[in-house]
């Protein structure tokens, strides 16, 4: 594989110390009004706004540049449907015996259950799909490096991006989740990662009066 030239570093901005500390406040402000969210609108979603979201989950780092992800984008009614169908089966299995007790005890502050009419009723779905080793085209298997690293990233650009136009999503994880291969027609070097639920909140929304842990919780400065 031939070493790619070397280009001049991308130029990035100056601020003063103070107006980059007001910018780093006013992402974090932005970012603890994101929530997960259940109840969605049917209202539409530009396309184009979709698309330079998911062209920004692409920019992530990643394990040798070999980029081991792909985004199906879902709008169809009738594969929406299709999707709901295969997760709602696997959720049923979930709740009624697959999950262990105290999983379902941490889900029950949530509300969660196996009826899911949102993969139905927001304007958009986005399957993240994780490529494990990539195909040349000779057949041959070859590594990918960091897979769930590197996809875990993308999905957290992707998130930011659709919060910061004033979307609402929601990550979704039925297991197993091999059904979205066959509906979405991906290979099997591929696995489904999770489903982003994407749109506007439905008219009088709710979400659980949660907290996120405090910066001293979460972080340790040496």
């Amino acid at each position: 594989m031939s070493t790619p030239p070397d280009i001049p570093a991308p130029e990035l901005p100056v601020f003063s110390e103070q107006a980059r500390t007001e910018r780093a406040k006013r992402f974090y402000k932005n970012a603890c009004a994101r929530r997960s969210l259940r109840d969605f609108s049917p209202q539409p979603v530009p396309r184009e706004v979709i698309e330079y979201c998911v062209a920004t989950a692409g920019t992530a780092p990643n394990g040798a540049n070999l980029q081991p992800w792909h985004f199906c984008v879902i709008s169809d009614p009738d594969i929406k449907q299709q999707i709901r169908q295969g997760a709602e089966k696997e959720e049923h299995e979930f709740y009624h015996g697959r999950a262990p007790d105290d999983w379902l005890d941490a889900l029950h502050s949530l509300g969660t259950d196996e009826h899911k009419p949102f993969l139905e009723i927001a304007p958009y779905l986005i399957v993240v799909f994780a490529e494990a080793h990539r195909v040349d085209e000779t057949g041959s298997r070859k590594k990918n490096y960091y897979v769930s690293e590197s996809v875990g990233i993308a999905t957290g650009f992707l998130i930011n991006a659709l919060h910061d136009c004033g979307l609402a999503t929601l990550t979704h994880t039925p297991s197993p989740m091999k059904f979205l291969n066959h509906i979405l027609q991906r290979p099997e070097n591929e696995r489904p990662y999770l489903i982003l639920v994407v749109g506007h909140p439905a008219e009088n929304a709710t979400v659980p009066a949660i907290e996120k842990k405090s910066l001293d919780e979460l972080a340790s400065f040496f």
